[in-house]
């Protein structure tokens, strides 16, 4: 039986972009910039920094990418004669397409994971090395290089970018990552045998603490420093637990909040709510639950969303709005959810009969498209834009329902 073809229904998207590398990014971040807050008008510009995971014949970088002239790519049908119909088409030329400048740093080994944080008018991201490392890149000279022909000319021939920064404290690779909010400098990484350090910025640096947060039995999936308080971060692990650490204690003291059974299988990764105390979480189980931290210690989330049929790998609450967050699964699915949103019964059965699946009703927009999906994130500048990441290359769109 031939499985039948998705067609994309354009006017669920108000912006709707891809973009290709040559080896595949499967972890990014976007880079704050300098553009505005709340940007609404079109055509959009957003920075990114993404690592590859590239063939083993081949080296693996860093990238810096400037996506411009971003434009709408839905306008609701309006009544226009045919002349002015066929010059709206043909004035489809070259300077109506998207642009993408690039700017590569070598790196040593596959990009596990990637994260950026600015500070003192510099951009810092943080890369997680097949090899067990965790270098710290200033981001400063590429950035300038994706928007001066000039300077990127430059930048292709010294080929030496050298890291800021690196710790080969850790005894095997990881995948955990993540800058604080609220402390300049202050990051937290955890490792696949368990171990958690934290690094804090000094004047002539960075100082890691050579003490791990141990707590976990297995390997650390992902961190979140809490947005609100500077000493507190949450980490998830393959053990099946959520861990809530505060810092001023000692690193064998500092786990204050557990959940052993967080999910049946391992917690892939976990993202915390900037404006609710509330935690995202998605596991192997392909279930998402929200976790209130005010009724942590009683092991139970206030809410279980079931939709996705493979592993989840990736949550994060929309910057914009503290009741919706995006997950993205091995099923090749990325979903928006409202935990406002609520059906009564009657509309409930109606929607049933339609679909013939019984769909949660926070679930507002289902993305697909890609293959093997790894990473999302908003855009913290522009309100209701998603980026995604996949073997397939990056997705960048903004839907009608956010």
């Amino acid at each position: 039986m031939e499985e039948d073809e998705l067609v994309m229904d354009e006017s669920a998207y108000e912006m709707y972009h891809q973009a290709q590398t040559n080896s595949p990014c499967l972890s990014f971040d976007i880079i704050n910039d300098d553009l505005g807050q709340n940007r609404t008008d079109y055509p959009h510009t957003c920075y990114l920094v993404s690592g590859t995971q590239a063939d083993p014949t081949q080296a693996n970088n860093l990238i810096v990418m400037k996506m411009s002239n971003l434009k709408r790519t839905y306008k609701e049908q309006k009544q226009e004669d045919e002349e002015s119909d066929e010059e709206d088409s043909e004035s489809e030329d070259e300077d109506d397409k998207p642009e993408l400048e690039a700017a590569m740093i070598r790196h040593s080994g596959t990009v596990n994971r990637v994260r950026a944080t600015r500070f003192d008018d510099k951009v810092v991201a943080a890369t997680w090395s097949e090899l067990g490392r965790v270098y710290l890149w200033d981001l400063t000279v590429p950035l300038k290089a994706v928007s001066d022909s000039k300077l990127m000319s430059e930048f292709v021939k010294s080929d030496s970018q050298l890291p800021l920064f690196q710790f080969n404290g850790h005894q095997s690779e990881g995948f955990a990552l993540d800058w604080s909010l609220s402390v300049k400098g202050q990051l937290a990484t955890g490792d696949c045998q368990k171990n958690i350090h934290v690094w804090k910025m000094n004047e002539s640096g960075w100082n890691v603490d050579q003490r791990p947060f141990v707590g976990h039995s297995s390997s650390v999936e992902d961190i979140q420093w809490s947005p609100n308080e500077t000493t507190v971060f949450a980490s998830c692990s393959s053990d099946k637990s959520i861990r809530v650490w505060d810092i001023r204690c000692s690193p064998l003291k500092a786990n204050m909040l557990t959940c052993d059974q967080a999910h049946g299988t391992d917690v892939n990764v976990i993202n915390w709510n900037r404006n609710e105390p509330f935690i995202v979480s998605g596991g192997d189980d392909g279930q998402i639950k929200i976790w209130d931290l005010r009724l942590f210690k009683d092991n139970r989330p206030v809410g279980i969303l079931k939709y996705h049929g493979k592993p989840i790998t990736s949550v994060e609450w929309n910057t914009h709005d503290s009741t919706v967050f995006a997950a993205s699964s091995e099923d090749n699915q990325l979903s928006i959810w409202d935990l406002a949103v609520e059906k009564d019964d009657e509309e409930q059965m109606e929607d049933d009969d339609q679909s013939g699946k019984d769909l949660p009703p926070q679930l507002l927009f289902i993305h697909q498209g890609q293959k093997e999906m790894k990473e999302l994130h908003w855009h913290s500048q522009i309100p209701g834009v998603l980026v995604s990441t996949a073997h397939t290359g990056f997705n960048i769109f903004k839907t009608i329902s956010v």
